[in-house]
This record gives C-alpha cells, sequence and structure tokens, in this order.
C-alpha cells in the first residue's frame, strides 16, 4: 500500500489557528471575528474541504482554545479535524500539526498549509497550486509579483533607499510541499515565518505559483471591510 502511495498521494491541508491577532486591536482571536456572520476561520475552512483535491482538513488550535466548541462545525465533518496542540509560533504550530497526523500521512503526501486569516480562498487558488505542484520535486506556494515601489527604511522611518521590485514576490498561501519534506526542514529551522522559507533554508526552491490580489490576508482591522467586500462580489472565478 505505501509503494503505491508513491502514485496517488494524499493532500492534507493544516491551518494553524492558535494566535492571538493582536494587530486586530480585539479581545478575541482574529480567526474568530466575524465576517459576514460567520467567524473569519470558517470562510477557508468552507473552501478547504469543499475542494475535490484535499483528502482531510486539520486546524491547529492551542491547547486551551475554548471558543471552538462555541461553534457548530458539523457540516464540515468528517473532512474537518481540530487538534489542540498548537503552539507560540506558526512554525510550532504547523510542526506540531504534522507530527499530530503522522500515523495518517506518508512521507510523499502533499500538505498545503493555509493562513487561518485569509478567508478569501478561492477554489481556483486551490486548483491552479495543486495542478502545477504535482510533479514539481521541491514544492511551492501561491504568490502574487510585487506592484508597489519599494523603500528600505532607517530606524528613524528615513528612507535608505528604493529597492527595485523586479523578480519580488509578496508570499500568499497555501503552501504546498510533501510531507516528509516540510517536516524535515521545520524541524531544522524553527525560526520562520512561512513554510516556504523552512524549505529555502534547507538549501531548497519552492516554486512559485501566481495567484491574485483577492486572496488576501487580514491583519489591520480594515481588512475586515476588504474582505468582506471580495466575498459579496465574487462572482465565479476572477
Amino acid at each position: 500500500m505505501r509503494a503505491m502511495q508513491n502514485f496517488h498521494p494524499k493532500h492534507f491541508a493544516i491551518v494553524p489557528a492558535a494566535g492571538s491577532g493582536s494587530r486586530m486591536v480585539s479581545d478575541l482571536p482574529k480567526q474568530y471575528l466575524s465576517l459576514l456572520d460567520k467567524p473569519l476561520i470558517r470562510h477557508a475552512l468552507e473552501t478547504l474541504c469543499a475542494a475535490p483535491e484535499i483528502d482531510k482538513v486539520f486546524v491547529v488550535l492551542s491547547v486551551g482554545d475554548a471558543l471552538w466548541a462555541q461553534y457548530d462545525w458539523s457540516d464540515l465533518a468528517p473532512k474537518l479535524v481540530p487538534l489542540f496542540c498548537g503552539g507560540a509560533t506558526r512554525a510550532d504550530s504547523v510542526l506540531a500539526g504534522l507530527r499530530a497526523i503522522s500515523a495518517e500521512a506518508a512521507q510523499s503526501d502533499w500538505v498545503l498549509v493555509h493562513d487561518a486569516a485569509r478567508p478569501c480562498l478561492a477554489p481556483w487558488h486551490i486548483d491552479r497550486l495543486v495542478r502545477e505542484l504535482a510533479h514539481d520535486e521541491v514544492g511551492g506556494l501561491l504568490a502574487v509579483p510585487v506592484a508597489d515601489t519599494l523603500k528600505r527604511a532607517d530606524t528613524q522611518r528615513r528612507v535608505l533607499q528604493t529597492v527595485p521590485r523586479d523578480s519580488l514576490w509578496q508570499a500568499q498561501t497555501p503552501q504546498m510541499f510533501r510531507y516528509v519534506m516540510l517536516r524535515r526542514a521545520l524541524e531544522g529551522a524553527r525560526d520562520v515565518t512561512d513554510e516556504a522559507s523552512a524549505i529555502e533554508a534547507a538549501g531548497l526552491h519552492p516554486k512559485l505559483v501566481q495567484g491574485d490580489a483577492t486572496n488576501l490576508k487580514v491583519t489591520y482591522p480594515l481588512d475586515l471591510h476588504l474582505a468582506e467586500w471580495i466575498l459579496k462580489n465574487r462572482e465565479g472565478r476572477a
């Protein structure tokens, strides 16, 4: 059975959601803020659970998360599985999730890690990522080319230089890598802000798969309004 796994790898999604989202200026953890009358995290979880490419979705919560049980997730079961093993950082939570599913995931299975705070994930984002990376030796991530002029600042917020934006991309999620590769990379590089950085630290070069600006990350209060507008006005493929 394990030999056959090499020809038909499964796809698991991991959504780290153990953070507090302090920049949102709210007592409620960011993933539970209301967006169109649903917890913010639910929008991405619904999309991941509905994706035919995804076999199972694991959401990694903090050990003491008491809010998850206050919502009804039964319509997303059995595909959605909560794991109460989140750590202090994103990397800690993802690694804890990988360890928790070790009995279920084969080494060659794909893992898609998605931000809990990206509620506007669309079916075509997942489809494009899975298709373009299906036979890639490393894996990769959704990203968009940088459009704005970038400035490097000093400690006084004075411009030191303009940074050429050629070949610069803004990383998004999901980020998709083989189970064994991602686990080993995170075990060797814990001080990273995304999975691709851990893979890079291992000496590998993830592929950039072009996404779009609608897959925004909710970081500040205004972002909630932008996400609401996107979800309300999205019709089919962007």
